[in-house]
């Protein structure tokens, strides 16, 4: 098969030819028909991940077909049309025994702990705990534009930062994570306020649902401007990039009880961001992260967008081939496309 390989970290990728992955006995191998380019693939390339082995084929934001069943698969049969959270479960450690596949001890990704779906076929474990049926209504390319980012802000904004219609919810950073957040914040009835450096992405956010906008660029007081446009500051506040300033910024923007969903990874330079301690005690405040969605959560989001709620399908801003999947990973960290780029191309 043609996949997108890496030798080394940080340096360019090669289109190569290696062998068809074959399934294990309790997974199967899917074609993939669509894939993200995510800025955690950016993470990985640079080096941030440490369990990556080299070499490496990234991509974990996949959507397509099953190809072949492992022998102890009871779910799913050859043709079937699947995606997967990018954080799958083992079905034995206690987090899973729990229901929290997101967070289990012997956790996979696709991408991360093996090779991922810059590719024309992947490996996927469990399959029976972990795969995600699509409606055929849904394109391939919507579905792997849910990826990691709309689930995981699916999850913050409705499970873990238990957002509600009316509260106002502050997001920081616009990428695919934020506008994801924007986009389902809206769709339960909440007031949302975009913050973004990038006058494009805050008009994207705008046309997704968000009431006001913050150009952090402009040399204001972000968290001045948020607690203004908020009337004493915002009830839910999402970091959405991952960065010592918008965790800052998100954290001291909320009012009293509110709750802080740290979404963007926070690696490399920014893994021990300063947290205002104080505050988040004076005012009860709330700390929280959120790392995926299990599988099961699914039809609950899907049922949204089934019904017009959500429409994943307007995040995208740019469809490319495998090849093109090269530059569009080494460049990852400029923050230039608007909207979440998917590869629909692998020949």
């Amino acid at each position: 098969m043609k996949a997108v390989v890496y030798e080394s970290f940080s340096t360019a990728p090669r289109l190569q030819n290696v062998p068809d992955p074959v399934p294990e006995d309790h997974g199967v191998v899917v074609k993939i028909m669509a894939t993200g380019v995510c800025r955690s693939d950016w993470h990985a390339w640079v080096g941030h991940d440490p369990d990556i082995v080299l070499p490496h084929v990234p991509g974990h934001e996949l959507a397509g077909v099953v190809a072949a069943v492992g022998k102890n698969v009871k779910r799913w049969k050859a043709g079937d049309r699947v995606t997967v959270p990018f954080v799958a479960g083992c079905g034995h450690c206690p987090e899973c025994h729990s229901g929290n596949q997101q967070v289990c001890d012997h956790q996979f990704q696709p991408g991360f702990t093996h090779w991922g779906s810059f590719a024309e076929y992947v490996s996927i474990h469990r399959a029976d705990l972990n795969l995600v049926a699509l409606p055929d209504s849904l394109g391939f390319d919507t579905a792997a534009s849910l990826g990691c980012r709309f689930v995981t802000s699916f999850r913050a904004v409705v499970d873990q930062g238990k957002t509600s219609a009316g509260q106002w919810v502050a997001v920081h950073g616009c990428g695919g994570v934020g506008l994801s957040a924007i986009m389902i914040a809206n769709a339960i009835g909440a007031n949302v306020i975009a913050v973004d450096i990038a006058e494009d992405k805050l008009k994207l956010a705008r046309e997704l649902g968000a009431v006001a906008t913050v150009n952090a660029a402009n040399g204001g007081n972000v968290v001045e401007q948020v607690r203004e446009l908020t009337r004493g500051g915002a009830h839910v506040s999402l970091d959405a990039l991952g960065h010592s300033a918008t965790c800052a910024n998100s954290i001291n923007s909320l009012r009293k009880r509110g709750k802080h969903v740290q979404v963007g990874l926070m690696l490399a330079e920014h893994s021990t961001p300063a947290v205002p301690m104080g505050k988040v005690l004076a005012n009860e405040l709330e700390i929280i992260g959120s790392h995926g969605m299990q599988a099961y959560r699914y039809d609950v989001m899907l049922d949204m967008i089934h019904s017009g709620k959500l429409a994943p399908e307007k995040l995208i801003g740019k469809r490319i081939s495998l090849k093109e999947s090269i530059e569009a990973l080494m460049r990852m960290d400029e923050f230039q496309a608007a909207g979440v780029t998917v590869i629909t191309e692998f020949q």
